[in-house]
């Protein structure tokens, strides 16, 4: 299953994603893909990501614990 959603890129950022993406052969879609999904990797290698990950979880799960009683 696929989700489509809309980005919004300041005309430069934009106009060197196409062109990188054109360089490589691929779709722009593409491109996002493969950068979003690097980033992704990466921070989940990242403990400190993970450490503030874990915190805003248990704050959630509070605030959600709270509002269930």
């Amino acid at each position: 299953m696929k989700k489509q959603t809309t980005v919004r890129f300041p005309e430069e950022l934009a106009d060197q994603a196409e062109a990188v993406a054109r360089a490589q052969g691929i779709s722009v879609n593409q491109l996002i893909i493969d950068s979003l999904s690097t980033e992704i990797s990466r921070v989940r290698s990242d403990a400190e990501f993970i450490s503030r990950v874990k915190h805003l979880v248990k704050r959630d799960k509070e605030i959600l614990d709270r509002l269930a009683k």
